[in-house]
């Protein structure tokens, strides 16, 4: 007799369906394991047979064979442990065979029978639904499957639990979604003194999803502006809450089962590795810029991390995702998010200050700055300056605008933008810096004078055709924070003063 328990694994985010079949035969006593598994399902015998020993059961000393469907197809992770004990169970007439056909099943075991926490469930969870499923898995990974509104959910503490939720002796309660609230919210930007142009510029990069490069001398505030932005970005919506939870709990990052309307930051140090930035590694683990999908990637000290791993990063900067090419498989992450870089002027970090004059200007600045290609400057659409603040605005008392009535602006702008692009039918992009082709032409509709002087600008300057396009974007998020149907010159004048910089 044969068993059939729906199980699954992963290929970087995506879920792949796994038929796993269980079958108890006559035969010299032996547990085999079959279908690719890697080391981690290879040991999960031994805790299989532990913890349905704690139940006060034993395996039958006959051939036990599991075979994992597609044959093909890898395997990895310990939450096969559950799918397997249930296969055997429903095989050994414990557990009734026909419910679990219905349900999807995942979680590690414990010797002592407990079902412990796993990555991935809410991405199992989304697959579940999708497939008219339920889902087993364990108590503690239960709220975060309840965001996915899966039908039939059983989070069981233990594997005895769900046995007599199966046998309708015991049943489990129905799990609820639970909220993860960020502590990034205590900052705000009134905290940032002086430096107006750049907390302009910030707000510019928040209302269209731009990517911004602040240039300014140590302790001008750079760091300090950056771990502000998200505190002017509209929150996030469910489905971009979800999304990004489901690279989160593939990675094993799940703040406490909840899910984070928050958006995420994320600041690697620049000693980061190409595939810690971009995801990839034996398992196809998500990276940062994954991790930092629908939120922000802070780059500080830009020109210090690899160039190689800053190159990598020209991809999803256009598309949206990472695609990781290795010999036993191609894995797409998605990775849309919003870059914010910081850099020192050169390597010592003075540059133009009157009383700190770097000794070996310029060529410390041209050495310095020549660690980021061209075509990764060209793909950042607003470059300001940072200068140092002075002690007068250190000392002054009074406070700037705050994050929420900055972020009031930001959230009317997207909504500008995303009815815009909705009357056209347009649903899968929502901000201005996602523009192209067509749509790019229909939407940025220039008055006479602003188009004269973007065209000479470009001619004079011999600007890209992306160049161009990105500061047509630019100048239509310019209008929208000022509520303006048409772009207009000074909107084209503000777009090309960030495009500009005395140091690129």
């Amino acid at each position: 007799m044969i068993t059939h328990i729906n199980t699954l694994t992963f290929n970087g985010i995506e879920v792949k369906k796994v038929d796993l079949q269980a079958q108890i035969s006559s035969g010299l006593p032996n547990f085999i394991i079959v279908g690719l598994p890697d080391k981690s399902i290879a040991e999960s015998k031994e805790r299989i047979r532990s913890a349905i020993q704690s139940i006060g059961l034993q395996l039958p000393p006959k051939r036990i064979i599991i075979n994992l469907s597609p044959a093909d197809l890898m395997k990895e992770g310990s939450h096969f442990d559950l799918p397997i004990a249930l296969a055997i169970l429903a095989v050994m007439g414990i557990v009734p065979k026909d419910k679990i056909k219905s349900y999807m099943v995942m979680g590690e075991l414990g010797l002592d029978g407990a079902i412990l926490p796993v990555n991935g469930v809410l991405p199992a969870s989304v697959q579940a639904k999708n497939d008219n499923l339920g889902i087993i898995c364990p108590q503690n990974c239960g709220s975060e499957a309840a965001w996915a509104k899966v039908d039939n959910i059983i989070a069981a503490p233990n594997l005895l639990s769900l046995i007599n939720h199966l046998k309708e002796s015991e049943l489990l309660p129905y799990p609820q979604p639970t909220e993860y609230i960020s502590q990034i919210s205590s900052l705000d930007m009134s905290e940032v003194k002086g430096q107006e142009t750049a907390k302009r510029a910030l707000e510019v990069a928040a209302a269209g999803g731009h990517n911004l490069l602040m240039v300014g001398p140590p302790g001008s505030g750079k760091s300090m502006l950056a771990s502000r932005l998200t505190t002017i970005l509209p929150p996030m919506t469910i489905d971009e809450a979800i999304e990004t939870s489901m690279i989160k709990s593939i990675a094993g990052q799940i703040n406490e089962n909840g899910i984070c309307f928050s958006r995420p930051f994320q600041a690697p140090h620049h000693s980061a590795s190409t595939p810690a930035l971009v995801g990839g590694g034996r398992k196809g683990t998500p990276g940062e810029i994954s991790l930092a999908h629908n939120g922000v990637l802070f780059l500080d000290e830009l020109p210090e991390f690899n160039r190689t791993t800053l190159e990598a990063l020209r991809q999803p900067l256009e598309n949206g995702e990472i695609q990781i090419s290795r010999v036993n498989a191609h894995t797409t992450f998605p990775a849309n998010f919003q870059l914010i870089a910081a850099m020192n002027p050169c390597r010592c970090g003075h540059l133009g200050q009157k009383d700190k004059e770097c000794t070996r200007a310029p060529i410390c600045a041209q050495e310095y700055m020549s660690k980021i290609s061209g075509p990764l400057l060209d793909r950042i659409d607003i470059k300001i300056e940072v200068p140092q603040v002075s002690p007068w605005e250190l000392s002054e008392v009074k406070k700037g605008e705050s994050s929420k009535v900055i972020q009031s602006r930001v959230i009317k702008a997207r909504e500008l933008q995303i009815n815009r692009l909705r009357q056209l039918n347009i649903t899968d992009i929502n901000t201005n810096s996602q523009l192209k082709g067509k749509i790019l032409e229909e939407i940025c509709i220039m008055d006479n004078e602003a188009e004269k002087l973007l065209i000479t600008f470009a001619e004079k300057n011999l600007m890209s055709a992306r160049a161009y396009h990105r500061t047509l974007r630019l100048a239509r998020t310019i209008a929208d924070l000022q509520n303006e149907s048409k772009i207009l010159k000074l909107h084209i004048a503000e777009a090309l003063s960030y495009r500009q910089s005395r140091y690129f």
